[in-house]
């Protein structure tokens, strides 16, 4: 398995496709990673060689993946609920922040349905 970004890539898809299961890493992404590189898109990566891994690595070093990432994100979060902002207070409620209506659907963001105790009598 290679590594990169501390994560293990798997060994039987391409390099483009591989690179996508790092977080903060999509196929245009990867697609531009891997030109940075010089390594061709359709290469296994159990045939890269340690000199195109360590390319990859190299190029992955411009991009902010991964644990920064994730923080990044959560701090970016953290800011919005603490100036309580509408977005802060619908991330602090659990609810769909993005203006989508919630009267029937957004039950992912809602949780699963909750049923009233002793309501048909």
């Amino acid at each position: 398995m290679a590594r990169i970004a501390g994560i293990d890539i798997p060994r039987d898809k391409r390099v483009v496709i591989s690179l996508t299961y790092i977080y903060g890493v999509g196929k245009s992404t990867a697609q531009e990673i891997l030109k940075e590189a010089g390594v061709s898109e359709d290469t296994r990566v159990r045939d890269l060689t340690e000199d195109e891994l360590s390319k990859i690595r190299k190029a992955m070093d411009n991009h902010n993946v991964e644990g920064d990432l994730r923080r990044e994100v959560s701090l970016n979060i953290k800011r919005l609920t603490e100036i309580g902002s509408y977005r802060g207070i619908r991330h602090r409620r659990g609810l769909p922040l993005r203006g989508q209506k919630t009267k029937n659907n957004s039950r992912t963001r809602k949780g699963p349905r909750r049923t009233m105790a002793n309501k048909k009598k």
